[in-house]
């Protein structure tokens, strides 16, 4: 796995269709995207990491805030940082950060995910509908995505395509 480029996982993931092997793909580009290749960037992404999941979310958009700032074109700093702001409650920012990441990796499943699930919680059902239409395309199979989609087309009136 450690040798597949991203375009060659992302192409299985594409086409793959059992859990297992959409989980086994995904962990495959989380490990991609989880390595700025510079040991001292990456120490911050690590750090911003721990203080997320310590709950301390000033902390880690701090640690984010320092990886985007000398490295822009890193899409998962912008994807932490997004992180961050969702769960310190602060949707617009997340948002932004969000719109950052999808401009430097588009395929990013995590961050159409996450965008998808802000604008369905701030009311906006055909925005949630448009991005997880763009999630279907890089993962058809994506687990729950079409009883989401199924969901919003019915709230829509929209009919099944």
């Amino acid at each position: 796995m450690l040798l597949d480029t991203l375009d060659e996982l992302f192409e299985r993931l594409r086409v793959a269709t059992t859990p297992t092997e959409i989980e086994a793909l995904q962990n495959g580009i989380w490990q991609l995207w989880l390595s700025t290749g510079n040991r001292r960037l990456d120490k911050h992404l690590e750090a911003g990491m721990r203080a997320m999941a310590a709950g301390d979310y000033s902390h880690a958009i701090a640690d984010f805030t320092v990886l985007i700032e000398e490295c822009p074109s890193y899409a998962e700093g912008w994807n932490k940082r997004a992180t961050a702001h969702y769960l310190r409650g602060e949707y617009r920012a997340s948002i932004r950060d969000i719109q950052q990441t999808l401009r430097l990796e588009p395929r990013h499943f995590g961050a159409l995910s996450g965008w998808a699930t802000m604008i369905r919680m701030l009311g906006d059902d055909a925005g949630a509908l448009r991005v997880l239409l763009r999630l279907q395309r890089i993962c058809r199979y994506w687990p729950g995505l079409q009883a989401q989609l199924h969901d919003l087309r019915n709230r829509l009136g929209e009919a099944e395509s």
